[in-house]
């Protein structure tokens, strides 16, 4: 059976994410294409290329980190030009970072990578959703003054009550199974 592409994330109320995709209409003028709605969340950690046994495995132990962590408030804050603002490939809605979700973070790499499951990243956790993505070519061409300046700040806050295993096939994302936070 071929691996499937996994990965671990926060998902947003429909609400929200319909919000922050109204974006997209303030700023026609960039080359990008823009998530879909079902396509946004927020990215805990990034497994890759897993079997059928090791997502069993990966599924027993993310029950284990829900029970171990109590469900918090996560606001979205700050809208910016990502990964950096000099060499920008998309637009992100930037998180806070709460002392719960860090935790829950961090255990999540922590519980898997003691199994061999995930590589931790070397950069620091970001919390951050892509809204968009840049055809780089043509944004590349834009002068720097044709550029709409989009740092802002934003505030949208919601409850996360779940954790979701998901894997992306081609550019759709799929959850598998949702783990309830019910320390």
């Amino acid at each position: 059976m071929r691996p499937h592409r996994i990965f671990v994330a926060i998902n947003l109320p429909d609400t929200v994410k319909q919000e922050l995709l109204e974006y997209k209409n303030k700023w026609p003028e960039i080359p990008a294409r823009w998530a879909g709605k079902e396509n946004l969340h927020l990215t805990l950690a990034f497994l890759g290329n897993t079997s059928d046994e090791e997502l069993r495995e990966v599924v027993g132990l993310l029950q284990e980190v829900g029970d171990r962590h109590s469900p918090f408030e996560l606001k979205i804050i700050h809208l910016q030009y990502g990964p950096d603002a000099k060499n920008p490939r998309m637009i992100w809605a930037i998180g806070e970072k709460p002392p719960k979700l860090l935790k829950l973070q961090k255990d999540i790499e922590h519980t898997l990578a003691a199994e061999n499951l995930y590589t931790p990243e070397a950069r620091p956790f970001s919390p951050h959703l892509t809204l968009a993505r840049f055809h780089v070519t043509q944004f590349r061409q834009m002068e720097p003054e044709e550029r709409p300046e989009i740092a802002q700040e934003i505030s949208f806050s919601f409850p996360v009550e779940t954790i979701e295993l998901m894997e992306s096939k081609l550019k759709k994302y799929t959850i598998l199974q949702s783990f309830v936070l019910e320390k």
